[in-house]
């Protein structure tokens, strides 16, 4: 396979850091060790570091040093160059590359931002370090502001000019397009004469990766944050200075504009901020006070008292007007780390336009016998993608609910339908900053569903002597309604937990969505993500003492929840004795368990290795395993971990995730007719859009077993 990949653009501005965090997913994907190296880095602001390198390092969590992911500055390279020293300049930037190459499995390498002068000099001074780390190339062609036949001029050019050097260019990808372009448009482009045409993918333009954030300003600008610092990653879209009248300069505010004022201008500032408040003017994304100038202590005072109500971010700088103006209109954004909207935004649209499989088989060509966690959970996410699943998500008002919304869609993982009202929802998503235009929002109590639910309750659970009012009382309840909607087929599975409890999330599931036919118990499992594998433990959080029958049909559950996701099911029944080496009446349950899941694998007519009773040091450790069960199929290399008791599997799965720093993703209920997950608690935004992407690969995995 190859190790390594240079990737270079055409000219500034080409969103190459959004492509590039594309393709690192897709290299994690498959190859397990990856490192990030830029030969040569723009001279960083005093106090600075290069932000593509934190962004890929921290973001990816890589296991590298940040003064060993880059070889020198722009500026040494050209000092170099220019006293004739280039063979020093190679020769510094081989010794760092190869240094990472000696460590790491595949280095990832990443061109100059062409933001010096000497255009012409970055341009071949890409090329010739690709060629001497001989590395194939993946050109970014900018598309910003460019009519089709010049664009595919401007490429075909490109692509010469590495062919003439000896380069090979392993794709091309046109980045912020203009819409009417399109793949098809570069059908005669090549990488070489007399060649067949290359991969070439097209991504269009997207606002919310080619516009700076409000931080972006900030930071660009040298700005102090006055109010509104929790609204850094509010979307710039235009600027207007406001110099005149009061009723003249509102008619001039755009949606995500940035007001740009002298600081002493209360009547503009006050203005502005009673716009947020209208619903009759768009909102914008931000002040710039000029001059270093503030408003009177009165005025002051009373922006303090708004910055709650109003979350409008306010920044102070010393430059009059003007040299703000010119300022920001030289602006140069990246994306930050921190920034999950906008990381979230570019790899959905690397994953949209790019043929991940076609471009990931030119690079990459074994896989991996060892999964990370990033792997596992970028594997997560893409499979969710792959056939959009509709879940619902009943706490619509919760702000990890609404960010990890944001996400999700924003990376094409689902179709999300939110409850609660669209009003409070709205507002809330609005006060954090984020867009959810694509999300569904339906408010149980005024939904035209209503009545048809509570009619459907009343016949369900009429057996229980549940009447109208309160069948109409619970269908008002956003867990209930959520899981109806799972129920009736117009959601295909449903999440919550983050601020109900577990009892309240999966109540009504019990109730009647209801065990798969052949089921008599609803469990759970841990994906366990450790440093070098991924793991199934079961029974977790639900069962506090299974019987043995219980036990075998969690083992089996659990068994086919690792195959969904990718894990090749052996099965340890655990228990405190190997084999027959201990006795008691624990021991017996096992025993008695383990007959009865072979009895059932045998009517099923599943494939599945099973062992028990088995300690869990002789399931996992090969060399344990030859001693106390030589022979074993399961034993030193089980990947399903079925635990005799509640209390032995939680405390053991925590007992791992914290001491082992290993990810666990879950619970994963199991045994459901219908995918329905419930949340901790305290459970993080990441967690939220794993949990979702379970739920959408569980509901694709019902439907597929339906055909």
């Amino acid at each position: 396979m190859s190790t390594n990949l240079y990737i270079t653009a055409t000219e500034e501005r080409s969103g190459k850091s959004a492509v590039l965090l594309g393709v690192m997913q897709m290299l994690l994907k498959s190859i397990d060790r990856v490192a990030f190296f830029r030969p040569v880095i723009q001279e960083p602001e005093p106090g600075w570091e290069d932000p593509v390198i934190n962004l890929v390092i921290e973001h990816f969590d890589l296991d590298i040093n940040y003064d060993d992911a880059y070889g020198l500055t722009l500026q040494e390279a050209q000092e170099l160059s220019n006293s004739g020293q280039e063979a020093l300049l190679h020769d510094i930037i081989l010794n760092k590359y190869n240094a990472l190459k000696a460590e790491f499995d595949f280095v990832l390498c990443d061109g100059t931002d062409f933001r010096g002068k000497d255009i012409a000099f970055e341009s071949a001074l890409n090329t010739s370090i690709a060629a001497n780390l001989g590395a194939p190339v993946l050109l970014i062609c900018s598309g910003r502001k460019k009519e089709t036949e010049e664009l595919v001029r401007l490429t075909q050019l490109s692509l010469d000019t590495l062919a003439d050097e000896g380069v090979d260019v392993m794709a091309c990808i046109v980045n912020r397009a203009a819409e009417d372009v399109r793949a098809e448009n570069f059908s005669r482009v090549k990488a070489r004469k007399g060649q067949a045409s290359l991969p070439l993918y097209v991504i269009p333009e997207h606002h919310e990766l080619s516009n700076p954030t409000v931080g972006d300003v900030k930071r660009w600008l040298g700005a102090r944050t006055m109010y509104g610092e929790e609204g850094m990653t509010t979307l710039v879209e235009n600027y207007v200075v406001a110099a005149m009248q009061i009723g003249n300069y509102l008619q001039y505010i755009k949606p995500g504009s940035m007001i740009i004022t002298p600081g002493d201008r209360s009547d503009i500032i006050l203005s502005t901020i009673a716009s947020r408040l209208s619903t009759t003017y768009p909102d914008i994304s931000g002040i710039i006070l000029t001059g270093d100038l503030l408003p009177s202590e009165n005025v002051l005072r009373l922006l303090q008292g708004l910055s709650s109500t109003v979350p409008v971010p306010i920044l102070s700088v010393a430059g009059h007007t003007y040299q703000t103006i010119e300022r920001v209109g030289e602006l140069y954004g990246y994306i930050e780390p921190h920034d999950t909207r906008r990381i979230a935004t570019a790899m959905g649209e690397f994953t949209k336009h790019v043929d991940t499989k076609e471009l990931g088989r030119s690079i990459v060509t074994t896989r991996p016998s060892r999964v990370t966690p990033k792997m596992f959970e970028f594997a997560l996410l893409e499979k969710a993608s792959r056939n959009l699943q509709r879940i619902v998500l009943p706490e619509g008002t919760c702000d990890r609910i609404l960010q990890a919304a944001d996400i999700l869609q924003r990376r094409g993982v689902a179709n999300l339908v939110l409850l609660g009202s669209e009003e409070e929802v709205r507002m809330r998503a609005t006060g954090c900053g984020l867009d959810l235009k694509w999300v569904e929002i339906i408010d149980p109590a005024r939904s035209s569903l209503l009545d048809s639910f509570v009619t459907e309750y009343v016949e369900l659970r009429k057996h229980k002597g549940v009447i109208e009012e309160v069948a109409r009382d619970r269908m008002s309840d956003p867990t209930y309604f959520g899981t109806m909607m799972v129920h009736k087929g117009l959601a295909d599975g449903m999440v919550s937990g983050a601020e109900n409890t577990t009892a309240h999330t999966i109540r009504p599931a019990f109730e009647f969505i209801r065990t798969k036919p052949g089921f008599t118990v609803v469990s759970s499992v841990f994906i366990m993500c450790l440093r070098d594998r991924v793991l199934v433990y079961g029974d977790c959080a639900v069962n506090p003492n299974p019987t043995s029958r219980q036990l075998a049909e969690i083992a089996i559950s659990s068994a086919e929840t690792a195959r969904i996701f990718g894990v090749e099911p052996r099965v340890a029944m655990l228990s405190y004795s190997t084999g027959s080496s201990g006795k008691g009446e624990d021991v017996e349950r096992i025993i008695e368990a383990t007959a009865i899941a072979r009895e059932l694998i045998a009517e099923r007519g599943l494939d599945l290795p099973l062992e028990g009773p088995i300690q869990y040091d002789a399931a996992i450790d090969p060399d344990v395993a030859a001693t106390k069960l030589p022979g074993s199929l399961v034993a030193g290399r089980a990947t399903v971990f079925t635990f005799p008791d509640l209390n032995t599997g939680n405390n053991t799965y925590k007992a791992v995730q914290r001491s082992a720093n290993a990810v666990a993703i879950g619970p994963i209920l199991q045994g459901l007719n219908k995918p329905v997950n419930d949340l901790s608690r305290g459970c993080t935004v990441e967690d939220i859009v794993n949990t979702v992407a379970i739920t959408a690969i569980q509901a694709q995995a019902e439907k597929e077993g339906l055909k």
